[in-house]
């Protein structure tokens, strides 16, 4: 076991009930395919770290053809914040020193970007992957810290902004990673590192 987690969470591709925001504008079908792409990202990404070990978190029902051999579990929770706060805790419980959590709609992860938010870690009480749209694409601490989830404005603009008062408020140190564009919408799609593949959509 290494004393570092990874945390992925991710959603169920079911047509119809993903990047439903970016489907108003391009269709269920399309908007399908580019969660499809995303995810394939997230999983090829996070497999190149070698350093930490995977925890994947679906929103539905595991599957087993993707992240092979590594540990798989169903998102427990009333809301986003329940959800990372239940897989976190349980991180810690079994041993991990330093855990970090993300999603899957980050066209451009790279490993890279994941071990240097571990090794922000070492040094660092919490890191935190900032995004265009206020809040934030990777959370990682080196000791449970429940409050970060709790009460919190998910989607909104200013998640980062009071994520990271209350952090400091408290008296932990925190570290950034470089602003990242998530895609929720066609906008962000068009203006998006990935928007060669999809251009027939625009």
């Amino acid at each position: 076991m290494s004393e570092n987690l990874i945390i992925v969470f991710v959603k169920n591709a079911t047509l119809g009930k993903v990047k439903t925001r970016l489907a108003k504008a391009i269709g269920d079908y399309e908007a399908f395919n580019v969660y499809q792409h995303l995810f394939n990202i997230t999983e090829s990404e996070s497999l190149k770290v070698k350093n930490s070990d995977l925890h994947i978190y679906f929103s539905d029902k595991i599957i087993e053809s993707v992240w092979p051999k590594k540990e798989k579990f169903i998102q427990s929770g009333n809301d986003l914040g329940e959800r990372m706060m239940n897989a976190f805790e349980f991180g810690f419980k079994k041993g991990y020193k330093r855990i970090i959590g993300i999603g899957s709609d980050l066209p451009d992860l790279k490993a890279k970007l994941l071990d240097l938010a571990i090794k922000k870690l070492e040094k660092s009480d919490t890191v935190l992957g900032p995004s265009n749209d206020g809040g934030y694409y990777l959370i990682g601490m080196k000791k449970f810290m429940p409050f970060i989830f709790q009460n919190k404005p998910w989607s909104t603009n200013n998640l980062l902004k009071i994520t990271t008062q209350e952090i400091l408020q408290k008296g932990y140190s925190l570290d950034k990673l470089t602003l990242l564009n998530d895609i929720d919408n066609i906008d962000d799609l068009k203006s998006s590192s990935i928007s060669k593949v999809f251009q027939n959509l625009f």
